[in-house]
């Protein structure tokens, strides 16, 4: 498996060449790199896809939904441009891959999986793992986590038809949210948004994605 692992963390960084005239990013922080280096994916994926936790692309975690390819992980990691004393917040927890990844590089990660099943299976997960800067909460990711905001960065791992307000709120001045907007088996594009030291927010669309749509009950309310 370490040559696989070995393998994987140079096609995301083939990826990341190719795609730098969309993302402006030849090559990921180092320290993303090595994140992604030391967090073990096969630990995040269910047993019949071990053979497969190496291949750069998604696989499917159960209740409709997948573990995000590798390279989208460190893309969407890289964008939060995260220090030693970041606190994050993650939408849409999965398996926990994506939130131990944020671990090796933030301060604190919060993160929300509205799915009861993926949220106990990855809270224990994480502790058996000794991801102890990790706490997970099981609500809908839409209202975001008010109690523990403001956050240097937020990244959504599932999409919507847009950026949830509340979300926006809990943004520290400063910081920097990844989001994929669009709609479920349509275009969809990933996004960061910045807000300045105003409070001003900025968007950015950077290349098309293909996520697992959010799963909240605010989506229907804002659309009508």
């Amino acid at each position: 498996m370490k040559s696989q692992h070995k393998h994987l963390l140079e096609e995301i960084e083939s990826d990341a060449k190719y795609t730098a005239s969309f993302t402006g990013r030849k090559k990921f922080d180092q320290r993303v790199m090595n994140a992604m280096a030391e967090v073990i994916r096969e630990n995040f994926v269910p047993s019949q896809y071990i053979p497969f936790a190496y291949d750069n692309g998604p696989l499917p975690i159960g209740y409709g939904q997948t573990i995000s390819q590798p390279y989208i992980v460190a893309l969407m990691t890289d964008l939060l441009e995260l220090t030693a004393e970041s606190i994050v917040l993650e939408v849409g927890t999965g398996s926990g891959y994506q939130a131990a990844v944020l671990s090796k590089l933030a301060k604190k990660v919060y993160t929300i999986e509205r799915v009861k099943e993926l949220y106990e299976s990855a809270r224990e997960r994480l502790k058996d793992l000794a991801y102890d800067n990790v706490d997970l909460r099981c609500r809908d990711g839409y209202l975001g986590w008010q109690e523990k905001a403001p956050f240097d960065g937020i990244i959504v791992t599932a999409a919507i038809s847009h950026i949830p307000p509340a979300l926006i709120e809990q943004l520290k001045p400063g910081g920097r949210m990844v989001i994929p907007i669009g709609l479920p088996k349509m275009h969809q594009e990933l996004i960061l948004l910045t807000k300045d030291a105003d409070g001003e927010t900025h968007t950015e669309s950077l290349l098309g994605v293909a996520f697992v749509p959010l799963i909240t009950d605010k989506e229907d309310e804002h659309s009508n």
